[in-house]
C-alpha cells in the first residue's frame, strides 16, 4: 500500500472501527501523522511564537481533527491480530503498555481471516 492509498484509506474510514487494517496502513498514516505535527508545530511557532505558554492553535485543531482516525486504525490494526481493539487500553499501563501496544502495531497480523475479517491487503 502506498503512502496515500494509506492515507486516503484510513481517512475514508474516518470513524471505521470494524475490519483490519495492515502494517503499511498503520505505518504511513502514522508517518504523515508525524509529519503534519512537525510542520503544524512550525507554523504555530512562526505565527504565535515559540514560547512554552504560546497557543498553539493549529497544531490543536490538527490533534482533534485527525484524533478519531488515528483511534480507529489503531483498533483496526489490533483486530488484525485477532485482538479486540479496547487492547489500546494497555497504553494507560506506564512504559509496559506502551511497549506492548507498540509490539502489537509492528508484528504481522494473521494471514488468514480472523473474527474481524479477511486479512487485509495491501492494495486498494
Amino acid at each position: 500500500m502506498s503512502i496515500m492509498d494509506a492515507v486516503k484509506t484510513c481517512l475514508q474510514q474516518y470513524v471505521g472501527f470494524d475490519g483490519r487494517a495492515s502494517r503499511s496502513e498503520y505505518w504511513w498514516f502514522l508517518l504523515v501523522l508525524v509529519i503534519a505535527g512537525v510542520v503544524t508545530n512550525i507554523l504555530d511557532g512562526i505565527i504565535f511564537g515559540f514560547g512554552l505558554t504560546d497557543p498553539t492553535w493549529i497544531s490543536s485543531a490538527l490533534n482533534l481533527g485527525l484524533f478519531l482516525p488515528t483511534l480507529a486504525v489503531v483498533f483496526r490494526r489490533l483486530h488484525d491480530h485477532g485482538k479486540s481493539g479496547w487492547n489500546v487500553c494497555w497504553v494507560f499501563l506506564p512504559v509496559l503498555g506502551l511497549f506492548y501496544l507498540i509490539y502489537l502495531m509492528i508484528i504481522d497480523g494473521e494471514a488468514q481471516g480472523n473474527a474481524y475479517g479477511p486479512a487485509p491487503t495491501n492494495t486498494l
